[in-house]
C-alpha cells in the first residue's frame, strides 16, 4: 500500500518556502562582536540551552507553540551522505510506485555553501547511485593525471614513490570542488521529488514517549544577543518522521546528544579528528598542471604531530589550484596554531614557486574525522540512523570520505525503504528501528575498505611518529592489505592530549607577507562568513569562569590559536586587571574545532539562526 503524502499546513507551508527562497548574494562586511561586563566573572553565554527560558521573566507570556509537519523520512544535512540518501529513497519509491515523503533540512543558506573538502573524489559510490552522471553533467571535470608525494624538510623535498595498491594512489579519481558537486546532487534530489529546505538549522531532536526519535525542530529566530525575545520572535518548526537520518557532517551537534542518550559509543574508541584549512588560488598559467595531485608530510610539523598538505590543479577553464593543510587535533603543544602552520608551509621552496604571482580568492576550514574503523559508533537506534561523516567513515590514509559517506546514505535508505513499505512490519517503537542498515554496511565494501586501513593512523603514535606510520603502511598494508591479526588503539580524546603550557616551548611564527601568507581576519573575510549580529552567541560555555581559570591559566588560552577564524580572544578586563574571554561568534566558519579540542570540554557548539555561517563557493 502506498504511504500517504502529508500536505503542509498553510502557515507552515509559507514558513518553509519563504526560507527556501532565501539567497545571500551580498554579504555585509566581517564584523567583530564585543561584550562588556563589570561583573567579577563577565557573562559570556546567553543561549537558552545554557540559561533556561523557563526561569527568565522576559519570556513570560511569549507564545512558544510550534507548528508540526509529518514526513516519512527527515534528513538533517545536505552533504554527500544526506543527498545520496534522499536520492536513493526517491529512486526506490519511484521504482516500486510508492509515495514516500522525504524532507531534507540544511543550515546553509544555499546547498553547498557550508561544504569544504580537498577534494579528490573516488567515483565508486556515484557510479552506483547515478550511473549516467556524465550525461547529467556532474561537475567532475578534472580526472587525476599525475600523483606526487613527498616528505618536506625545512629547505628540501624528498620524493616518495607511490606504489600501486597504496591508499594514496589516485588513478581513476577526480579533483572536484565539493560544494559544486553537492549543489549538483541537490538538483538531482529535487528533480526526484525530495523537498530540500536550505536555510533551516536543525536545533533539537524530538522524542516520542517511548524514547524513540520523533524528528527534529528547527531553530527559533528573533532572539536578542542578551537572550531576550525580539518583537519578531518566531518558534522553529517541528518535522516528524518515521525515521530521521542524521547527516550533519563531522562532529554533528545533534549526533553528540544521540551518542549519550542511546550510549552509541559504548563499544568503540573515541573519535579522533583533524582540522583542515584550505585556500583557492588563481596562478600563473605557465605553472598550471591540470590533473596534478600533490601531497606532503613533514615540515613545518614535527614527527609527533600528525598532518600534511595537499595541492590540486583543477581544470575548470582557468588556472585554479586548491591547496590546504591538515593538522591532527591530537597534537600536544598548546602553542601550536594550525592556521599559522598552513601559512608557513606555503613558503616552502617546493611550494612557493607555484603561488608566486598568483592571487588567493577563497579561504575556509573544517574539522574531519580521523578515527576510522575503531571509532565507528552504533549507527542505528529507535527512530533514527547516523550516516556519512557524522559517525565518521573517512579513509584517513586515502584522505577521502565522500565515497564512503555517499554509500552509507544509500545503504541506510535501502534498509529504511524496506521497513517503510513492509505491510507486515510489527514495530516495537513508534520511531522505526532499522538495524538492517548497520548489518548491510558491515557486509559492504565500505566496511572492508575501512578495516583494511584501520591501523595506519594509530601507527603514527609510536616513537617515530608520522614516519613510523609510513613504515607501517609500507610493511604491513602493502604486503598484508590490512589482514594483520591485531587492531591498534588511539590514545584517547583529542581534548585530553594537550600538555600544560609550562611544559611546552612557545612557537615563533613569521609575520605574513600579504602575498603568499596572510593574516587571519583577512582570510576569514574571503570565506563570506556572516551571522545575524543580534543573536545569542552559538559558541556556548557550560561555565563562563572556566576559560580564564583553567584554559588560560594552565594552557595559555589555546582556543585563541586552534580556532581558524579568530572567534576566541582574551582581552583586558574593563577594570584593567586581568583578562576575559571574548567570543566573536560572527566570525565562526562552523568547523567545530573548538568543541573538539577545548581541553576543558566547556565549549558546546550549537546552531545559530538558519542561513548563518560561511558562504563558500565551490570549496
Amino acid at each position: 500500500m502506498p504511504l500517504p503524502l502529508c500536505t503542509l499546513s498553510g502557515q507552515a507551508h509559507h514558513c518553509l518556502h519563504a526560507l527556501k527562497s532565501v539567497k545571500k548574494d551580498c554579504l555585509p562586511p566581517l564584523h567583530i562582536a564585543r561584550w562588556a561586563s563589570t561583573s567579577p566573572v563577565p557573562r559570556i553565554t546567553t543561549h537558552y540551552t545554557i540559561h533556561s527560558r523557563n526561569k527568565d521573566k522576559r519570556w513570560e507570556g511569549v507564545n512558544m507553540e510550534r507548528f508540526a509537519e509529518e514526513a516519512d523520512v527527515v534528513i538533517v544535512g545536505a552533504g554527500p551522505a544526506g543527498l545520496s540518501a534522499a536520492i536513493r529513497l526517491k529512486q526506490l519509491a519511484n521504482e516500486y510506485g510508492k509515495d514516500v515523503r522525504v524532507c531534507l533540512v540544511e543550515k546553509a543558506a544555499q546547498i553547498g555553501a557550508h561544504t569544504l573538502s580537498g577534494a579528490c573524489l573516488e567515483p565508486r559510490a556515484l557510479e552506483e547511485l547515478l550511473p549516467d552522471w556524465k550525461e547529467r553533467e556532474a561537475p567532475l571535470q578534472t580526472p587525476v593525471t599525475e600523483d606526487k608525494f613527498g616528505i618536506l624538510t625545512k629547505n628540501s623535498r624528498i620524493p616518495v614513490p607511490i606504489l600501486p595498491g597504496l591508499p594514496m594512489t589516485n588513478h581513476g579519481n577526480y579533483i572536484v570542488r565539493l560544494g559544486h558537486f553537492v549543489n549538483w546532487l541537490g538538483e538531482q534530489a529535487e528533480a526526484l521529488g525530495v523537498e530540500v529546505y536550505p536555510g533551516y538549522a536543525a536545533a533539537e531532536v524530538l522524542f516520542h514517549e517511548d524514547g524513540s526519535v520523533k524528528g527534529i525542530a528547527t531553530n527559533d529566530v528573533g532572539i536578542q544577543k542578551d537572550g531576550a525575545p525580539k518583537a519578531n520572535f518566531e518558534r522553529g518548526l517541528e518535522l516528524h518522521a518515521k525515521v530521521t537520518f542524521f547527516a550533519e557532517g563531522c562532529h554533528g551537534h545533534l549526533a553528540k546528544q544521540l551518542y549519550n542518550r542511546y550510549n552509541l559509543r559504548e563499544k568503540c574508541q573515541p573519535q579522533s579528528y583533524g582540522i583542515g584549512l584550505k585556500e583557492l588560488w588563481l596562478i600563473d598559467e605557465k605553472k598550471w598542471k591540470p590533473g596534478r595531485v600533490e601531497h606532503t608530510v613533514g615540515w613545518p610539523l614535527d614527527r609527533h604531530t600528525y598532518g600534511g598538505s595537499f595541492l590540486y590543479h583543477l581544470n575548470e577553464g582557468e588556472p585554479l589550484v586548491a591547496l590546504g593543510f591538515v593538522v591532527g587535533l591530537d597534537y600536544q603543544n598548546p602553542y601550536l596554531n594550525p592556521f599559522k602552520e598552513f601559512q608557513r608551509w606555503k613558503h616552502h621552496p617546493s611550494v612557493v614557486p607555484t603561488l608566486e604571482g598568483g592571487k588567493r580568492i577563497a579561504y575556509g576550514a573544517r574539522a574531519l574525522n580521523e578515527g576510522g574503523f575503531q571509532s565507528i559508533p552504533k549507527l542505528t537506534f529507535p527512530g533514527g540512523v547516523l550516516i556519512g561523516c557524522s559517525p565518521g567513515f573517512m579513509n584517513v590514509p586515502k584522505i577521502k570520505g565522500t565515497h564512503t559517506a555517499m554509500k552509507s546514505g544509500m545503504l541506510a535508505s535501502e534498509a529504511v525503504f524496506n521497513q517503510l513499505t513492509n505491510e507486515n512490519l510489527q514495530a516495537k517503537t513508534i520511531g522505526l528501528d532499522v538495524p538492517e542498515y548497520e548489518e548491510n554496511l558491515k557486509k559492504s565494501w565500505v566496511w572492508k575498505e575501512l578495516y583494511s586501513v584501520r591501523n595506519i593512523r594509530p601507527s603514527c603514535h609510536g616513537v617515530l611518529g608520522v614516519y613510523g606510520g609510513m613504515i607501517y603502511t609500507g610493511v604491513f598494508y602493502w604486503i598484508l592489505r590490512g589482514m594483520e591479526p591485531w587492531t591498534l588503539k588511539h590514545p584517547g580524546l583529542d581534548s585530553d592530549q594537550l600538555k600544560p603550557a609550562k611544559d611546552c616551548t612557545p612557537i615563533e611564527y613569521p609575520k605574513p607577507d600579504g602575498k603568499i601568507s596572510f593574516d587571519l581576519l583577512s582570510s576569514v573575510a574571503l570565506s563570506g562568513t556572516n551571522h545575524e549580529h543580534d543573536q545569542p552567541p552559538h559558541l556556548t560555555l557550560k561555565d563562563d569562569s572556566v576559560p580564564v581559570n583553567k584554559n588560560l591559566a594552565i594552557y595559555d588560552g589555546p582556543e585563541q590559536r586552534f580556532c581558524p577564524a579568530g572567534v576566541y580572544e582574551y582581552v583586558p578586563l574593563e577594570t584593567g586587571e586581568g583578562l576575559r574571554l571574548q567570543i566573536n561568534a560572527q566570525n565562526c566558519v562552523h568547523c567545530k574545532t573548538c568543541d573538539i579540542k577545548d581541553p576543558s570540554q566547556n565549549i558546546n557548539w550549537v546552531v545559530p539562526e538558519g542561513g548563518g555561517g560561511p558562504a563558500y563557493n565551490g570549496m
